[in-house]
């Protein structure tokens, strides 16, 4: 993955802009410094998503879903014409894919529609949420505590390493963890703001911003209320909360609803099946992802380095000691809820618990400008706290990032497609045996399979006026003569 001929110049720039940001904020130049901040981590965030090829999970079930939402807006597919059985209890098979919520689709389907098929056209819309989503943190810094701690929570959001690989698409659960934080960070920050102000607009629109979070990864976005809840108690008293409450429940209903009636009433099996799938993640462990109950601890430390239990342990001293401070509460809920939620769940992934970074972000920058240890050698061991608090995640993040490393998977993915695109085929044609067909569709209007067909299924494609092709060693066998031998078939 990379680019070495990018990499490094990439990193230096990234370095250097990074350099001037902290200058402009301590020149008391606040709204340069970020400037440089956001455009460092929006270099990152671009160099990552330069991998030319799609990234197996999930990324390329996305993209072919989102390129065939631009031709049938109103029906998600992934294979458009199915032509050999399928379970549609199969996500990775499907016709008709309601496995994921829909918002992501379309806004890749959107820039696909303007961009181009390719990668970045995929990628843009979580590079520009991602790299919105440093301005959000530094935001929600600043309003719960100072503006010195929302720039270095702000700081640590756009170096992380997990945050820019799922931004590039590289790892599991990718664009959709994305927007997933995007969307619960930004609907806090609004419902924040209308709980100490009152404001109807920032209620209805931290509301759409939450249903839009629903329509993200579905229920775990609920996490925006008992910390907009706790707010508005405490600044609005409970019967003017409760009034903002409904209100803020009837606009998350009105957004999030009317695609489950859709697909309920459209594709019901589809729809039921992965509603009951939702479901199962709780109690089963899916897909090989059945991890001990300690996971999301003990990954904690390799996502946001090992020192990251200082300062959620701090937040927790600090708020037993001070309990009046609500912004601390605000904070631990946001993470305390989906750790214990998510490490209770039997199918983990780290991915999962993405959405509460902002707030491990905001408790670290809260721990290295405010953390007060008494006792001069305990100052000494915070001050040394507070550095690997800042340099572990850079060291974590260029590990992610990989500036020097060229994936050599990409290269076999590369000639296959290659393969396929030099060879100009006809319309309506279907490929078989080839390793990437989720690709090859994505790239091309062809049809793929990664197995060959049975004698029965040959023969029907053959009636529906298909030209059939079997890739074998890199090469395409071109009749129906050489692809079925062994199959008894003529054509």
């Amino acid at each position: 993955m990379g680019n070495y001929n990018l990499g490094i110049p990439t990193i230096v720039t990234a370095a250097i802009l990074y350099y001037l940001s902290f200058r402009a904020f301590a020149a008391n130049k606040k709204t340069l410094a970020l400037f440089f901040l956001l455009l460092a981590g929006f270099i990152l965030r671009i160099f990552t998503a330069l991998d030319p090829m799609l990234h197996d999970w999930d990324e390329r079930y996305h993209a072919l879903v989102a390129k065939n939402l631009i031709s049938f807006p109103a029906k998600p597919m992934l294979y458009i014409e199915p032509l050999l059985d399928y379970n549609y209890k199969n996500w990775t098979h499907n016709h008709i894919w309601v496995h994921k919520q829909p918002v992501p689709l379309y806004a890749m389907a959107l820039s696909i529609l303007t961009f181009g098929t390719n990668e970045l056209a995929v990628r843009l819309p979580s590079i520009l949420l991602s790299t919105f989503g440093i301005y959000i943190t530094y935001q929600l810094g600043k309003i719960l505590f100072d503006k010195g701690t929302g720039y270095i929570a702000a700081f640590l959001f756009s170096i992380h390493g997990l945050i820019i690989e799922q931004t590039a698409g590289r790892v599991a659960t990718d664009h959709y963890d994305v927007f997933f934080t995007i969307f619960i960070s930004w609907a806090i920050l609004v419902l924040l703001k209308q709980a100490k102000s009152g404001s109807l607009l920032n209620l209805i629109g931290g509301g759409v911003l939450t249903g839009l979070a629903i329509l993200t990864k579905w229920l775990p976005a609920l996490i925006v209320i008992p910390i907009w809840g706790i707010a508005a108690l405490h600044y609005q008293g409970i019967k003017k909360g409760s009034l903002s409450a409904a209100l803020l429940v009837m606009c998350i209903i009105v957004v999030v609803v009317p695609w489950q009636l859709y697909i309920f009433q459209y594709f019901p099996k589809e729809a039921s099946w992965e509603m009951e799938y939702n479901a199962l993640h709780i109690f089963s462990a899916l897909e090989g992802h059945g991890k001990p109950w300690y996971f999301h601890l003990n990954t904690m430390r390799i996502i946001f380095g090992e020192l990251i239990y200082v300062p959620i342990m701090y937040l927790v001293y600090v708020l037993i000691k001070l309990p009046q401070k609500i912004e601390k509460l605000l904070l631990l809920v946001w993470i305390l809820i989906p750790y214990v939620f998510f490490s209770l769940a039997k199918t983990k992934m780290q991915g999962y618990i993405l959405f509460c970074s902002p707030a491990i972000f905001i408790s670290t920058a809260y721990f290295i400008l405010h953390g007060s240890l008494t006792g001069p050698r305990l100052l000494y061991i915070k001050k040394g706290i507070a550095i690997g608090l800042i340099l572990l995640p850079i060291r974590y993040s260029i590990e992610r990032i990989k500036p020097l490393e060229i994936n050599q998977e990409l290269e076999s993915k590369l000639t296959e497609l290659a393969l396929v695109k030099n060879e100009n085929l006809p319309d309506k044609s279907v490929l078989f045996n080839a390793s990437y067909p989720i690709e090859i569709m994505f790239y091309t209007n062809y049809i793929a399979y990664s197995h060959m067909p049975s004698e029965d299924e040959l023969k029907d494609i053959l009636q529906k006026g298909y030209h059939i092709f079997g890739i074998n060693k890199n090469q395409l066998t071109n009749t129906v003569e050489n692809l079925s031998k062994g199959l008894n078939i003529s054509e």
